[in-house]
């Protein structure tokens, strides 16, 4: 049995800095070599350890997609000592991953189904996953209608932008993208907050609809009264709990919401497990 706290080498190919506040940062990592790499299977949804040797680890949502091979991505935010050792590295640094950890969004159940992808802020990242797999040509017949609802405090704090507006020219997906505020007269999208967009734009729930949420606290509690007026079915809810992830296998103890281990049994729930937990939101 391998060692679950042993992380595979990656090396940094690239790095973006993706707002304008450049707290933000993408990084491009490349397996050091080709056996981790072969074992790093993942779905859309789940995270990943990113280790640095003397400092640390973070639990991180994988930006990338299965779909896309020879790589992986981590959005990361600088908030603290890790991040911002992250944040002084350069391309060709070496650093660790550890994972794929924890469960992912219900791909199985959501095939034929319209979906409906709701973001806010830094959480978009495993979103970004999600929009890459299911946009993927052997992907896309598997689904039917995909709305993305996204939105960030300012034009210049939106992440991906240069896919964002990719995916806008697409005819097989319908973009809804906001920000809470902006000076700019050139600014073409929606001004108002996410929970709002989505009351204005989102489809109405059916059995045939689901929505993958995620976003910040604030958001998501705002959010839920409005799909529940949509008629969303709770448990076509999708939501993760990605500010509860810590050590990833469940042994520290610190991410527990009563009998369940976010690390483990997470971090993706539907609404309707949620509400038999103690409230997060």
């Amino acid at each position: 049995m391998e060692n679950p706290y042993l992380p595979y080498p990656v090396r940094i190919d690239e790095i973006i800095t993706e707002t304008e506040d450049k707290n933000l940062k993408t990084y491009k990592l490349v397996f050091l070599n080709t056996d981790d790499e072969e074992k790093f299977i993942f779905q859309a949804g789940q995270f990943a350890e990113l280790s640095i040797a003397g400092q640390g680890e973070i639990p991180i949502g994988i930006a990338s997609s299965p779909s896309e091979k020879g790589f992986l991505k981590f959005t990361v935010n600088k908030v603290g000592r890790v991040t911002t050792h992250l944040h002084n590295m350069t391309v060709g640094d070496i650093m660790g991953v550890r994972g794929p950890l924890g469960n992912y969004y219900p791909w199985d159940r959501m095939e034929g189904k319209n979906v409906v992808i709701i973001g806010g802020g830094f959480a978009f990242t495993t979103l970004r996953s999600s929009i890459i797999y299911m946009l993927h040509p052997k992907n896309r017949s598997r689904f039917k209608d995909i709305h993305v609802i996204y939105g960030a405090r300012t034009p210049g704090m939106l992440l991906y932008r240069d896919e964002l507006t990719e995916w806008e020219k697409r005819d097989d997906i319908y973009m809804h993208i906001t920000v809470d505020a902006t000076d700019d007269p050139d600014w073409k999208y929606h001004i108002g907050f996410v929970p709002t967009i989505t009351d204005q734009k989102a489809p109405e729930g059916n059995a045939d609809t689901y929505a993958i949420v995620c976003g910040p606290p604030i958001m998501i509690k705002f959010t839920q009264p409005v799909l529940d007026k949509l008629k969303y079915s709770h448990e076509n809810i999708i939501m993760s709990l990605e500010m509860r992830m810590k050590c990833g296998i469940g042994i520290c103890g610190r991410c527990n919401i009563g009998t369940e281990y976010v690390c483990k049994d997470g971090p993706v729930f539907t609404l309707d497990q949620l509400n038999r937990m103690p409230k997060e939101y």
